[in-house]
């Protein structure tokens, strides 16, 4: 997985995590990154210090995770969104960002819990032999990479709110 910084034409720069910067190369061409704040798919990529993985994400990359798909299967992983808001256009901005959180969590609620077939049945769904669904469950951060390389969307969600108490 790599983080890069990305910029609009309008000079709004936001982070995207890509599986690979080949994914990255493909999406852009296909005019699948856009950019959150004004919707451009013109993006360049800036220039950003490399991550380097500690002894510490590196156990993180072999404990299952709770993931999501949506029922977009065949869609290619997008962009995270995390976009640097012009002064001025932040109020409001944690109302938001705690209504997009409450949406996760809710469409994870509804979502059908398939445990650690996760990753099985998010390909079965992506590649039309299983019914398009919302589904929940379990994956690897291994398993969650190959799933995106693959441009099987799947989104980490947080477990709901009465879970980390």
């Amino acid at each position: 997985m790599i983080v890069l910084d990305l910029s609009c034409p309008e000079e709004h720069v936001f982070e995207g995590w890509f599986a690979t910067s080949a994914s990255f190369e493909e999406q852009l061409v296909r005019g699948l990154v856009s950019c959150p704040v004004c919707s451009s798919t013109h993006i360049r990529r800036l220039p950003s210090a490399p991550y380097v993985q500690t002894g510490a994400a590196a156990r993180e990359r072999s404990s299952p995770k709770r993931t999501e798909t949506t029922n977009q299967g065949s869609a290619p992983a997008p962009a995270a969104p995390r976009a640097s808001v012009p002064a001025g256009a932040t109020p409001g901005l944690p109302e938001a960002l705690a209504q997009a959180l409450t949406t996760l969590r809710q469409l994870a609620r509804s979502a059908e819990d398939v445990g650690e077939r996760l990753p099985e049945e998010a390909r079965r769904i992506h590649y039309g032999e299983a019914e398009v669904r919302n589904i929940r469950g379990a994956a690897s951060r291994d398993e969650v990479d190959a799933l995106l390389e693959e441009g099987i969307m799947v989104l980490p969600v947080l477990p709901p709110e009465e879970d980390l108490h």
